[in-house]
């Protein structure tokens, strides 16, 4: 800013000057007297000379460090503009031991475990027991998208509001409470379990089996109970409400406070216990799945029947107390952590350059305090090409990451004749390293070589074609377990694809209903639809080994005597020799599309201004889950549903898909992975083309850079930055 010289009783305008030490740094007049930088050197003190006022306006500017310590301008000193308490605590209350916390990391610590219960909330536990909440409450397939699908609006039509308040508000207490109305959502969607009543449904010995007389007929009035999925609703709305702040004004917070060179490795932290959460839901959920619904009551149903709800209620209802007792200690962090206005000016040097400095309003401190600079703000964004183009490249990986979370426990249900519940425990142990580890690793990289700017955006581009050719995996598959009618014919030969013929003379006279979905292994290595189609005709007797075995089947040939062979309840196993490589692909999928998420986040807070950065975070988060989160799933239900050889028949009605042609799965995977993926890397690669770096500045400030650690202590004054330490004139 211009310096005034009171030598001459003349005004000189000078070049901006670069203070290279702290600015309530003192000078030494004397053995044993400090004066403060604000104050005058009286005339007859050892030194006044050379620190008089008519000094800066006749010597030059490029002076040694040691001089530069000396020579401050007398009638110049600096406030903090940001506020002055930065303590830990609940307004009053601030006890000194909680004062160790009051740190970025004891902030990052419960930080993550906000975002792990969120994780571990709506993208594990809701997409492992949607299945039987569909069961329990007679919802359609539509109806839980539906339920899921809330998440995603609540959080689109509170991103701006959010973003652009919170932005300039004091961000841990949005936080906080964000981290308690994701709580209330967590209860409310238990809520149905203690007011809709028992779980009271008769297990008749017998049903399924080749007996026409034990044949259920369908059910003509409706239970009542799809209403709930209201409530459901409901609670995920809260969720989406309550996660909001976390994605936005929590990165930001954390790269507010900390050196620009651990930026990323916090960020990287945070988003891996936001990865490790959808991990967690899926062992956790899966486990919970196993208990019944009415804890602590008889059932003489089995975790194999297809009547069987397991305790779907109680994850959300611990996760609903936990994020009641990580809110507590949020709400006491201060707007500001101690230390932390030094920060401030150093990433401005990382700032994408405009081809203009914009409107002077930005400038203002009270720019983005009010309603009227909304569209001002939206303006400054869209005339941003890097950041538009991040914006696309984020939405086409989250439509992959949306995808493949929602149906990758089912691709792998089919490929290898798994279980619900030993695809979602397999996906699980794939997301846990590939997910949490490659997410950690793209902060620890932009760390570890000091990446800014365009050096970010080819990191994302690296990742997204190492990604890209893994994809090529989905050329192979493994071929589907022969099942009886479907697949194979009675006689183990092949059938025509999309012909169905689940009668065969063995069971014609059994009456089967296709209501009755309950796979059996037959002795012959046949899956059957059900114990009657395999013309089993009594109950099942449980085998030393604990499975129920059904015997003289009348479909299932006897291969060593004469006579009718068994059949063992659940799906024949599959014997797919390319199952380690199709693992290890997918692996390797999964962690370089999540190895690129933390440059690319990093990248946007830096191509973007400093007073638009929870904005822009929030902009981003409408883009990527309007163009991806929310249509990701859907488009890949679409495409997956398209590879179905045999629907539910519920009463005449199609309901879910029961068997995939794996062969025709693999391949759609692969064209809707490709195609987003080349989406990705065109629009990374735009990026970074049109990507302009900081100019550099002629004192040379382009050698001190905030991913430098060793300059990233001392503030530097820029021209135009939103320094949190301001000079003010004595004048």
């Amino acid at each position: 800013m211009p310096q005034r010289c009171t030598g001459d009783k003349a005004a000189v305008s000078l070049p901006p000057l670069v203070f290279r030490s702290p600015p309530s740094a003192a000078v030494t007049d004397a053995p044993g007297r400090r004066v403060s930088p604000g104050s005058a050197l009286s005339p007859g003190a050892p030194g006044s000379a050379a620190l008089s006022p008519l000094d800066p306006c006749s010597q030059p500017l490029c002076r040694p460090q040691a001089e530069k310590r000396a020579r401050a301008a007398p009638d110049m000193h600096y406030v903090a503009a940001g506020p002055q308490g930065a303590a830990c605590g609940w307004r009053a209350f601030a006890p000194g031991c909680l004062q160790a916390f009051n740190t970025p990391r004891g902030f990052l610590l419960f930080l993550c475990a906000a975002a792990f219960l969120q994780g571990m909330t709506v993208n594990g536990f809701i997409n492992t027991v949607i299945t039987s909440i569909e069961r329990r409450y007679d919802l359609h397939s539509y109806q839980s998208g539906l339920i899921a699908s809330s998440y995603d609006v609540a959080a689109c039509l509170c991103l701006t509001f959010v973003s652009y308040f919170g932005g300039n508000g004091h961000k841990p207490r949005w936080l906080g409470w964000g981290v308690l109305v994701m709580g209330a959502g967590s209860l409310v969607f238990a809520l149905p379990h203690f007011t809709a009543g028992a779980y009271d449904v008769q297990a008749a010995d017998g049903v399924g089996t080749c007996g026409a007389n034990r044949s259920v007929a369908c059910a003509d009035g409706a239970s009542g109970l799809s209403g709930y999925r209201l409530v459901f609703m409901l609670g995920q709305f809260l969720h989406g409400v309550g996660a909001t702040p976390l994605y936005t004004l929590g990165v930001t917070y954390l790269d507010e406070n900390v050196k620009s060179s651990y930026s990323p490795v916090y960020i990287a932290t945070f988003y891996t216990a936001a990865i490790l959460g959808p991990a967690a839901g899926y062992l956790i959920g899966g486990a919970l799945l196993n208990v019944y619904t009415d804890v602590g009551s008889r059932t003489e149903l089995t975790t194999e029947s297809p009547l069987w709800v397991g305790a779907w209620w109680v994850g959300f209802l611990g996760a609903g107390a936990a994020a009641f007792l990580t809110a507590i200690p949020i709400l006491g962090y201060p707007r500001q952590l101690p230390g932390s206005q030094r920060y401030v000016v150093m990433r401005v040097s990382e700032t994408h350059q405009l081809k203009d400095s914009g409107p002077t309003a930005v400038s203002n401190p009270d720019f983005g305090k009010t309603i009227r600079d909304l569209p001002l703000s939206i303006w400054l964004l869209l005339r941003n090409p890097t950041f538009i183009l991040l914006c696309l490249a984020g939405a086409t990986e989250a439509t992959l990451i949306a995808g493949m979370s929602t149906f990758g426990p089912k691709f792998l249900e089919a490929q290898f004749s798994l279980s619900a519940s030993e695809a979602a425990t397999l996906f699980g142990y794939l997301v846990v390293p590939a997910g949490g580890g490659g997410t950690f690793l793209g902060g620890f990289f932009v760390n570890k070589f000091k990446l800014r700017g365009a050096g970010i955006i080819k990191l994302c581009l690296l990742c997204t074609l190492t990604s890209l050719l893994a994809f090529f995996v989905f050329f192979i598959h493994c071929p589907n377990v022969p099942m009886a009618g479907v697949t194979a014919s009675h006689s183990s030969s092949l059938l025509p694809d999309g012909h169905l013929d689940l009668t065969a003379p063995c069971n014609a006279d059994c009456a089967c209903r296709p209501e009755h979905y309950s796979p059996v292994c037959g002795s012959d290595g046949l899956t059957y639809y059900s114990p009657c189609h395999a013309g089993c005709p009594g109950a099942a007797v449980p085998s030393p080994g604990g499975q129920k075995v059904y015997r003289d089947c009348s479909c299932v040939p006897q291969n060593f005597s004469s006579g009718f062979g068994h059949a063992t309840a659940g799906k024949c196993t599959s014997t797919c020799q390319r199952k380690p490589l199709l693992l290890v692909f997918i692996f390797v999928v999964i962690i370089f599309t999540f190895l690129s998420s933390i440059p690319a986040l990093t990248a946007t807070l830096r191509c973007v201004r400093d007073r638009q950065r929870s904005f822009a975070l929030g902009i981003q988060w409408i883009v990527v889950r309007t163009l991806g989160g929310i249509p990701g799933p859907i488009a890949f239900g679409w495409v997956i549903d398209r590879a179905c050889l045999l629907w539910q028949d519920q009463c005449g009605q199609q309901g879910s898909c029961f068997v995939y042609q794996n062969a025709a799965m693999s391949r759609y995977m692969l064209v809707s992975g490709l195609a987003y993926k080349v989406l990705g890397f065109l629009f990374f690669t735009i990026a970074c083309l049109l990507y302009k770096p900081p100019s550099e500045s002629p004192d040379g400030l382009g050698a001190s850079l905030p991913s430098q650690s060793s300059a990233s202590d001392n503030a530097m004054d820029l021209p135009d930055a939103p320094s949190a330490l301001q000079p003010h004139s004595d004048v």
